[in-house]
């Protein structure tokens, strides 16, 4: 019985390592910033930004490709400082934020990408249809203890999608060549995580 008891001891202390190293992280809305750039009448990007959206990170130091990434977004807060625009892109004509209320982005794998950057590989849910895409990550940065007792990390992340692969159509041809609204979107994130508390 004793053997048994030592065996087992020695599994459990073997274990704690493996199970230390790894830990969620919720994703601080108040300080991250979902934003993306798209090229306007052939001659200027604009800008905005999702207001509105939540998510998790699990990290694990000792393993960093085993880490997940979740993101949920709110397509209704997008806002580009212009309210007559902001409506068009929350119409059927874009977003439809109607019946497709969020976006989402699940990894499915987190790959080193020299010192101190990942690609992150995941479906990525718009106007409901769901791409594989790959995140540019830089992050994400060693634990900090804010004012409050918190421990915060950081991370940023970017890509490029065509707007069409996920049914987001609309444009108008220009008299002078082109069109009213590029396909291309880049897509920038820069998100600060809080460490959950254990349950």
């Amino acid at each position: 019985m004793k053997r048994i008891i030592a065996v087992v001891s020695t599994i459990i202390a073997l274990a704690l390592p493996v199970i230390a190293s790894a830990s969620t992280w919720n994703i601080d809305p108040e300080h991250s910033n979902v934003g993306f750039k798209v090229k306007h009448l052939m001659v200027s990007n604009v800008k905005g930004v999702f207001e509105k959206h939540s998510g998790t990170v699990d990290i694990d130091d000792k393993d960093i490709t085993k880490s997940k990434v979740t993101v949920r977004i709110d397509t209704n807060s997008i806002n580009t400082n212009v309210q007559k625009r902001d409506e068009h892109l929350r119409s059927p004509d874009f977003f439809d934020v109607a019946k497709y209320p969020a976006m989402t982005f699940v990894s499915k794998k987190v790959a080193k990408a020299g010192e101190g950057n990942l690609k992150v590989t995941g479906d990525l849910t718009i106007h409901g249809i769901t791409r594989q895409v790959v995140l540019d990550v830089e992050g994400p940065t060693a634990e900090s203890k804010d004012p409050w007792g918190n421990i915060r990390r950081g991370a940023s992340a970017s890509t490029k999608i065509n707007r069409k692969d996920f049914g987001l159509t609309w444009n108008k041809a220009l008299e002078t060549g082109g069109v009213v609204v590029g396909e291309e979107v880049a897509i920038t994130l820069e998100i600060e995580m809080i460490k959950a508390q254990p349950k």
